[in-house]
């Protein structure tokens, strides 16, 4: 009996998951730089990053992993390089968060780098500053998938060379959520560019300035569900569109559309042209509640309504 009982413990113990660790990054750390903490770290850990300025890159292959700096988002800096022509960070496991740092100046030779490679599933991205990248982020195609992004600034990304940077260009997932951050200075591209089957943009900033080049301010390329609730937003004198502000389903509908809801937003056009505050292509109803506008500014062109 007492065999048996020993050996019944001693596979309990073998099944027993292994502690999530934190392991730490910087100067006189076993890690030097962030990509081999991330590269050592296995599916539950958190890899935290000392405040510094790494010229570094890495593959984020683990499932279950959190990145965060420690310290205030500015001081902990990545940049500068990118791996597999990709971005700073290529996301390919699943369940990650990206918290408290910066990820700056991502470029490649096809002129379509970024700061997040987004390739797995269920990315969650809060306190993140992404300042001059070609894309802010860049996801891959993946209808399971959702990408949270909160709190973060996404600052002078974009760009149209070869193929046109965004602020945030979002494949074909099953969800976007934008909340409590702040878009600007975007060059040419837009600043949110989604093409997922549900996109959320909620108390959120997305402003060209006085020198931001900006297309639109939000695309939702292929229609879906919509929510753009409570946003201070404005089209620059620079913008590069000045047509529309809010464009839905331009690229083709491929998602359900039945109802967008815009509301209680702020919309300035700085812009000497008039402008669409929401351009709609889909058969799909805008309804727009609560919304105000300065400017010249025409609320409203396809079908819905204007409260």
């Amino acid at each position: 009996m007492m065999i048996r009982f020993a050996f019944a413990a001693g596979l309990a113990l073998a099944a027993a998951p292994a502690l999530a660790a934190t392991l730490v990054a910087g100067p006189g750390q076993t890690y030097k730089l962030p990509s081999q903490a991330i590269n050592a770290a296995q599916p539950g850990d958190t890899v935290q990053i000392l405040p510094g300025d790494y010229v570094d890159c890495a593959f984020v292959r683990r499932n279950d992993i959190t990145i965060e700096g420690k310290g205030a988002a500015k001081d902990v800096i990545m940049s500068d390089k990118t791996c597999g022509g990709k971005a700073i960070l290529v996301v390919d496991g699943n369940n990650v968060t990206v918290r408290n740092m910066t990820l700056a100046r991502a470029a490649v030779r096809d002129r379509n780098g970024a700061g997040i490679r987004a390739e797995g599933g269920n990315l969650t991205v809060d306190g993140v500053r992404f300042i001059n990248n070609e894309n802010g982020i860049l996801s891959a195609p993946n209808p399971k998938a959702t990408i949270t992004i909160r709190n973060s600034l996404f600052d002078g990304n974009g760009g149209c060379y070869r193929v046109c940077a965004h602020g945030i260009y979002i494949g074909d997932i099953k969800k976007l959520l934008v909340e409590h951050s702040v878009f600007r200075d975007t060059h040419q591209g837009h600043h949110i560019k989604s093409r997922a089957a549900e996109t959320d943009v909620v108390g959120s900033t997305i402003e060209d300035g006085p020198t931001g080049t900006a297309s639109y301010l939000i695309d939702v390329a292929n229609g879906g569900k919509v929510l753009i609730e409570g946003n201070t937003m404005e089209k620059g004198p620079k913008a590069e569109n000045h047509t529309t502000a809010i464009m839905i389903g331009e690229d083709g509908v491929t998602h359900v559309s039945v109802k967008f809801v815009i509301k209680d937003n702020t919309f300035t056009n700085d812009m000497p042209y008039p402008t669409y505050f929401v351009d709609n292509f889909t058969r799909g109803e805008a309804i727009l509640t609560g919304n105000k506008f300065k400017g010249r500014v025409t609320p409203l062109r396809g079908l819905g309504s204007v409260h």
